[in-house]
């Protein structure tokens, strides 16, 4: 392994443990592209909270556009921009789902609350699921297309479980992803959310949120089945989903982040990388 190659490894590693686990479970010769596909998710992600402000925020996704519309030698010297370049040329990985990504990421630099579901379930397609069909492609470019519409799905319950586990996280810098529309219904609004303990509405904004994301899970988990076996490791993060959900139900994701054990999240990959996507 190169040292550009660890560096991007161990980054995954130490931002997005979950995913670094899975990408162990894909062939050999796929893993450094799954890095630098992960590394580059969680360089983007983490942004509002390295830049506090947003006009450097946005600066820093610009120059994350221009390095990869340039493509080639462009962000040479920046191992992570340098691996995902090289993985959009080896595996022709289409530039415009990077561009949305990044267009995707401009709200977490504000705190302008999420307006509606459809707009949450944009976010996550242009985000998580959006991560998830570029790994498709790059373990099989013949099959990830036929399952861009499952890759939605997935994208959805991994990326509203994720949300729902930052909750303490989001409030505490005043932003707010749950919808207005999710929060209307529970009789709550976005100021009313983000104040003190979130008012009587928000345990039931939030069920309301570990409801819809079930609901994606179980829409991408009937579907699943028909994945091939060459695909499994981009699905793989969804094997914590359910487990999560479950905690945070049992919970308060309010008032703490909520985790699973170390065992647990390598028994439940390892339990699903085994037996692939049939029901258990």
């Amino acid at each position: 392994m190169s040292q550009n190659a660890k560096i991007v490894m161990d980054a995954v590693r130490a931002a997005d443990h979950d995913r670094y686990l899975t990408a162990l479970y894909a062939p050999a010769e796929k893993r450094d592209a799954l890095f630098s596909l992960y590394a580059f998710n969680a360089e983007i992600a983490s942004i509002r909270d390295r830049i506090h402000e947003p006009l450097p925020g946005e600066v820093r996704l610009q120059w994350w556009r221009d390095v990869i519309a340039a493509g080639g030698e462009a962000g040479a010297g920046h191992p992570v921009a340098e691996a995902l370049n090289a993985t959009i040329a080896t595996y022709n990985l289409p530039k415009q789902a990077f561009g949305n990504m990044l267009d995707a990421r401009v709200f977490d630099l504000y705190d302008d609350p999420m307006p509606s579901r459809t707009d949450l379930e944009g976010y996550c397609g242009e985000t998580a699921a959006a991560l998830i069909q570029l790994a498709a492609m790059t373990l099989d470019p013949v099959e990830a297309p036929g399952f861009a519409e499952l890759s939605g799905r997935a994208g959805c319950a991994q990326a509203m479980t994720g949300l729902l586990l930052l909750l303490p996280l989001h409030r505490r810098r005043g932003q707010c992803f749950v919808p207005a529309d999710i929060l209307a219904a529970a009789g709550s609004s976005p100021q009313e959310f983000l104040a003190g303990d979130g008012g009587p509405g928000a345990k039931r904004a939030v069920a309301a949120m570990i409801a819809l994301a079930r609901d994606h899970l179980s829409a991408f988990e009937q579907g699943a089945s028909a994945l091939p076996a060459s695909l499994h490791q981009a699905f793989l993060p969804l094997a914590l989903s359910r487990a999560y959900l479950t905690k945070m139900e049992n919970g308060s994701p309010l008032d703490g982040v909520t985790r699973l054990s170390a065992l647990r999240r390598h028994w439940l990959l390892l339990r699903r990388a085994s037996k692939g996507w049939l029901a258990l």
